[in-house]
């Protein structure tokens, strides 16, 4: 089909296939692997290289760093060459990386220079190309597509801990990363090279099924938003920067520690394995309730409401590490990790539009992605200082709260959906 073509949309929008694939592609990708399956490398990690928490945490810190500084790169790349060629270069190198893992000598120095690779490559097997793709297939229900998108997340974080957490136990850390750069590699690669279109515009549609009219024949789809150098100028870009940051830094380290948290408490390894899933099933419902209630509330508003049960949940997981309370603790801590990558590409489209949401988004998901790396550090530290992750957590909660302050003074969009 050609773009000067008149076609009845679709009874099923082809748009739907790429959030389908897109959240295959993150099902695999940076965030289950490397971020929510981290926690099962703890102890196996300190353990063979005689290291701290912390050192070991710091290997993770890293990975995120790298990741925050690739991501701005990512986001322009994506911008001038299209997600799809970014993704599959990515991803590539992304699973052949832990297939090096069986070479890497018992050194911490080594595993640094591993998660910093893996961080730095990882951008590009992440939200912030195929946010890009779901956004400009999508404008009524960009909230709701961002939401089954980013269920891939979801389904990696219940998925990917458990199998890294079974591999480790049965096999080292080193073949476990082995089989997951194998899983990662047959799968993503044939599913994101086949099915993944950059835009609706490519098969002769418009965002969300529309088809392109017949006349004008040669007019271009303008695709509107404010550049970098604009919208850096803005309070509203370090509100959203801000208030995503700081959620960021509170979630990734309950998310990193709860394995180490609930084994010091004494948590069974069934008990922990269920909490660790009922995170990543409060995940994938955050996923789909933010996605749903974006397309149809103001979206600060969505998000103070979700971060508001997050503060809960670490509160919880605070005082109740012990008790059944840790099932709620879990779930409400996983609304908040669940929610914030498609709160911040919603809110960077509606106040910023699409033509460089690539950069900006990458600008932003880096500062979440830094976020997100020091919090575990920070986390590792106070362990290791006071053998307790009581006053972190007391920390975190008040974070979470001054997130809430800061996402109460966004104004009105300015890119409202056609």
């Amino acid at each position: 089909m050609t773009r000067s073509q008149v076609s009845n949309s679709p009874k099923l929008f082809y748009g739907w296939w790429i959030v389908l694939v897109s959240a295959v592609g993150l099902c695999f990708g940076y965030a289950p692997i490397v971020v929510f399956s981290f926690g099962a490398f703890i102890k196996p990690l300190t353990q063979e290289l005689h290291s701290s928490r912390a050192s070991i945490s710091f290997a993770f810190t890293l990975a995120n760093l790298m990741g925050g500084f690739s991501s701005p790169l990512t986001g322009r790349l994506v911008d001038r060459f299209g997600a799809r060629k970014v993704i599959l270069v990515a991803t590539i190198i992304f699973s052949f990386l832990f297939f090096s893992a069986e070479l890497l000598p018992a050194r911490l120095w080594t595993l640094y220079v591993f998660y910093s690779l893996l961080g730095f490559v990882g951008s590009g097997a992440a939200p912030v190309p195929y946010g890009k793709v779901v956004s400009r297939w999508f404008d009524r229900r960009r909230g709701l597509a961002l939401g089954f998108t980013m269920c891939g997340v979801g389904t990696g974080a219940i998925l990917m801990p458990a199998l890294s957490i079974r591999l480790v136990a049965a096999f080292g850390w080193r073949f476990a990363f082995a089989m997951v750069g194998t899983i990662v590699l047959i799968v993503c690669i044939p599913v994101v090279g086949f099915f993944l279109k950059d835009a609706p515009e490519d098969i002769g549609l418009l965002p969300d099924g529309a088809a392109i009219p017949l006349a004008p024949l040669n007019k271009e789809v303008v695709v509107e938003g404010v550049s970098w150098r604009e919208a850096r100028r803005t309070p509203t870009f370090w509100i959203i920067v801000g208030s995503i940051s700081l959620v960021g830094v509170s979630v990734h380290a309950c998310v990193i520690h709860l394995t180490p948290l609930l084994n010091d408490a004494g948590s069974s390894p069934d008990r922990i394995a269920l909490a660790t899933s009922v995170l990543g099933v409060a995940l994938l419902l955050g996923r789909l309730g933010t996605g749903y209630f974006l397309d149809r509330f103001f979206a600060p508003r969505v998000a103070m409401t979700v971060y508001g049960a997050t503060a809960c949940g670490i509160a919880l997981l605070r005082v109740s590490a012990t008790s059944q309370f840790v099932y709620v603790a879990a779930f409400l801590v996983g609304l908040g990790i669940g929610a914030e990558v498609d709160i911040l590409a919603y809110l960077i489209s509606r106040y910023f539009g699409m033509r460089f949401f690539g950069e900006l988004y990458g600008y932003s998901f880096a500062a979440f992605a830094l976020a997100g790396a020091l919090g575990p550090w920070f986390t590792g530290l106070g362990f290791d200082r006071y053998g307790s992750y009581s006053l972190m957590l007391a920390v975190f909660i008040v974070l979470t709260l001054l997130a809430l302050a800061l996402l109460a003074r966004l104004g009105p969009y300015r890119f409202h959906h056609a």
